[in-house]
């Protein structure tokens, strides 16, 4: 059991958002918006944009980035859609390890492994506020075996989601059973992990300390925002979601290569919707909130491709 958490972080650097090399402090990579489309929805539950051609709507969800565990929302517009679609696309999330990258990812993974537990490399002061949270989280010492800080922030982040009963997998994981039961097509993407894990041992030290260092601080203030957030969602209240807590997706875009993986993802969910379109009749897409509504995100990009792209309540 003591490997998931570094499963986890494996999983996690295949994930990561845009990044600028060598960044000194965590920062949001889907900071900017298009403003236009961050609109309020009008119908009952979370909020729907559309892309359109001339004879095909694909009506697309924006899903939280991290909400809990079994969140409850008005499904009503959703089933609505869902009947008759062609499809549904979901979020590019998972990911796997082809069988000729699995020397390369268990040699990273030792590498990214220490003799000695990950407090022992922090001064007293920051040893003591660490202690005091993985203490809190349940963790022994012992789980966090890693001299490398940007590797330790992000297992850290894991347990406290896990503490905390947060999970980046709701809505997604319920819409695909849905769709399955009524027998729609699914279109979910994976993209294989082993050449980016080493990518964190290349992270600076001080990048990966201020990764920590937002860690931390989320984890002693709690969850409240990121449940607040998730009520707004499940309301339609777009701006009020987007209020979500990222330092999770901010750690991940510190990790070398996470800009051009980034890029890769966000052009293959355009992609996904672009096919989509060929077929007459209406799909769903269920992407997540931030890459959806930042500028050079999913939405930005089938603009620049001449489709019509319409906000929550637009006629």
């Amino acid at each position: 059991m003591r490997r998931i958490p570094w499963l986890g972080l494996a999983m996690a650097a295949a994930l990561a958002a845009p990044a600028a090399a060598q960044a000194p402090e965590p920062y949001d990579p889907d900071a900017a918006l298009v403003e236009e489309l961050v609109v309020t929805g009008r119908e009952p539950g979370p909020a729907w944009w559309r892309v359109s051609d001339a004879d095909t709507t694909v009506y697309v969800l924006g899903s939280p980035s991290l909400a809990p565990k079994r969140m409850q929302w008005d499904r009503a517009v959703f089933e609505r859609r869902l009947s008759g679609a062609n499809e549904v696309i979901l979020p590019f999330q998972n990911v796997r390890v082809k069988f000729k990258g699995v020397v390369g990812a268990t040699f990273n993974f030792m590498r990214l492994r220490s003799g000695a537990p990950f407090e022992e490399t922090l001064s007293p002061a920051a040893r003591a506020r660490f202690a005091a949270v993985r203490e809190r989280l349940g963790q022994p010492a012992d789980h966090y075996k890693t001299r490398n800080p940007l590797a330790a922030g992000l297992i850290l982040a894991s347990d406290y989601r896990d503490h905390e009963n947060l999970t980046t997998s709701d809505p997604t994981k319920l819409i695909k059973l849905l769709a399955e039961r009524s027998r729609i097509p699914v279109r979910q993407k994976t993209y294989d992990l082993g050449p980016l894990m080493g990518q964190i041992l290349k992270t600076s030290d001080a990048a990966g300390r201020a990764c920590l260092d937002e860690v931390l601080e989320q984890a002693e203030a709690g969850p409240a925002g990121t449940l607040a957030a998730a009520r707004a969602w499940a309301e339609g209240d777009v701006r009020g979601a987007l209020a979500a807590e990222r330092s999770y997706e901010r750690c991940l875009a510190m990790v070398p290569g996470a800009r051009a993986f980034d890029d890769r993802v966000k052009a293959d969910q355009a992609a996904a919707i672009v096919q989509a379109l060929k077929k007459p009749g209406h799909a769903v897409a269920v992407v997540q909130l931030r890459p959806l509504l930042s500028q050079g995100g999913v939405l930005d990009r089938l603009r620049a491709q001449g489709f019509t792209v319409k906000a929550p309540g637009e006629v």
